[in-house]
């Protein structure tokens, strides 16, 4: 096939993906030759040089002139556009031509990022082409993978603490494994001792890190799954999250409980029905299993705690964010904590 899409959500991982879909098109052709590189502008950037939209048909128009051109002393010519994410609809319509009869001495890579992959343009790739993306996504799957091809091995709770330090950033792991490798050499058995050393950067975590740590009443795990949404950036959180945002899903988070506090609202269906329908029957049992270990005088006490936070965030008492924060989350892990810690009914126990 002559023209690819590889997608993936994860930079890292899915500049893995392009390597090896361009190693497999070269084919031992020289690179300097056959390939050309090319990444759209993003929006906005440079417009008072030009830049902006005439920016990025500029560089469609070089891509369409490229994949165009016969290849010179090579059997192919790849030609690669990063970034089609940025593209909006109304700027894709040449290329979109092009799919239509593709050059089939060329190979056209286009490389998601930057945004959504306009749906046309997906769409028309996957007629004409093919789409690649990482072989493994989860941060264990990948771990599991970047081990075996590096023929190292992890004893004890060494992955645990791997898979712990990169959280939801899967495309940390590489980097890691690679750094293991060349430090202890291929067939190495590594415990935890040996490994935490080389774990630098932290990987972001996903919300329900948080959510799940204070419905629990665990204290210790939600300030880490706070400090982590503070501080840490990365591929998949290029920006810390702001203390308004942590404080917006924790009041999203309550909301929904307080949805769920209500006696007409006595089974898992119902409660999937009371959250608007968005989330399945089983997903919305937990959120009611919550609601009922809070009952209405602890979802008060709840937003007591939310409100306050919100007039100490914005400036009332003139106390750091960060410290707000870490007393709101103590607080509400702690409220979960005297309610049982959102543990599942004799009743749930027996239905599994």
């Amino acid at each position: 096939m002559s023209v690819h899409l590889v997608t993936g959500d994860d930079p890292v991982l899915r500049a893995g993906a392009l390597g090896a879909l361009l190693g497999e098109l070269l084919d031992g052709d020289d690179p300097t030759l056959a390939l050309e590189d090319h990444e759209v502008p993003a929006r906005g950037a440079g417009e008072g040089d030009g830049g902006g939209a005439e920016a990025r048909q500029a560089v469609v128009d070089e891509v369409l002139n490229a994949a165009a051109t016969p290849p010179f002393m090579t059997t192919r010519r790849i030609v690669v556009l990063r970034e089609v994410g940025l593209l909006a609809a109304s700027e894709i319509d040449g290329i979109l031509r092009y799919l239509e009869a593709p050059l089939p001495t060329t190979a056209l890579v286009l490389v998601a990022g930057g945004g959504r992959t306009p749906k046309s343009l997906e769409q028309e790739v996957k007629r004409a082409g093919t789409v690649r993306g990482p072989e493994a996504t989860k941060p264990a799957d990948v771990l599991a993978r970047e081990l075996a091809a590096a023929e190292l091995r992890l004893q004890g709770d060494a992955a645990k603490v791997v898979l712990g330090h990169v959280g939801n950033d899967a495309g940390l792991i590489p980097g890691v494994v690679d750094t293991l490798s060349s430090t202890f050499g291929p067939g190495a058995s590594l415990t935890t001792e040996q490994v935490v050393p080389y774990l630098t950067d932290s990987g972001s975590v996903p919300v329900w890190d948080l959510t799940n740590a204070i419905e629990k009443g665990d204290v210790a795990a939600a300030l880490g799954a706070l400090h982590t949404m503070l501080t840490v950036t990365s591929p998949l959180q290029p920006k810390p999250m702001h203390s308004l945002q942590v404080l917006g899903l924790l009041h999203s988070q309550y909301r929904k409980l307080l949805a769920l506090d209500d006696p007409e609202v006595r089974s898992a269906e119902d409660a999937a029905a009371a959250l608007g329908g968005r989330t399945s029957p089983n997903a919305a049992r937990f959120r009611l299993r919550q609601a009922r270990a809070l009952g209405s005088d602890g979802l008060r006490q709840a937003f007591d705690h939310l409100a306050r936070a919100d007039l100490d965030i914005k400036g009332e008492r003139a106390i750091p964010e960060d410290a707000v924060l870490e007393l709101l989350v103590t607080r509400l892990a702690e409220l979960s904590a005297r309610a049982g810690g959102g543990r599942p009914t004799r009743g749930e126990r027996l239905r599994r």
